[in-house]
């Protein structure tokens, strides 16, 4: 197997799995929110930052798979000599960490945004404190993404 396949297979789950994980989380989240807003469709504008804060994983993913891509030369003409596998495992092992923490906690931040949802149909004037609940989750993808970052730029190409 080559180094460039490997790498390639740490970008796919970097963009995938944290994908996967906003998904599912704005997808369960809008679902509660679709049946809040059956009985109180003036509640649209609060309801939609909540359902849309677990998409953010899904964009750290893309972003750590960009910049790999970039670091990797693949979007200017290609890499100019074979990787070694150990330089693929090097940016395999770069992507994990917002792959991991993207999936894990965009599902886990579905579920405090989607209670949050329930929240607010009950207590409208305190959907801002769903809000910084569903934010402390965010705060463990940002770290996986910070890491990402600094480990594939890290890399000696």
């Amino acid at each position: 197997m080559s180094g460039l396949i490997i790498a390639l297979l740490g970008i796919g789950l970097a963009v995938i799995l944290a994908g996967i994980g906003s998904a599912v989380a704005v997808g369960s989240v809008g679902q509660t929110a679709n049946g809040v807003m059956s009985e109180e469709p003036d509640l649209f504008g609060k309801l939609l930052l909540l359902t849309a804060l677990p998409g953010t994983q899904g964009i750290y993913g893309f972003l750590v798979g960009f910049i790999a891509i970039m670091k990797l030369g693949l979007l200017g003409g290609g890499i100019q000599e074979p990787m070694s596998v150990a330089k693929g495992f090097e940016f395999l092992l770069g992507c994990l960490p917002i792959a991991l923490t993207g999936l894990f906690s965009a599902i886990h931040q579905g579920r405090v945004c989607a209670t949050g949802v329930t929240m607010t149909a009950k207590q409208p004037n305190e959907m801002g404190k769903a809000l910084v609940l569903g934010v402390f989750v965010e705060f463990y993808a940002i770290l996986g993404l910070l890491i990402s970052i600094l480990l594939i730029n890290s890399i000696q190409m």
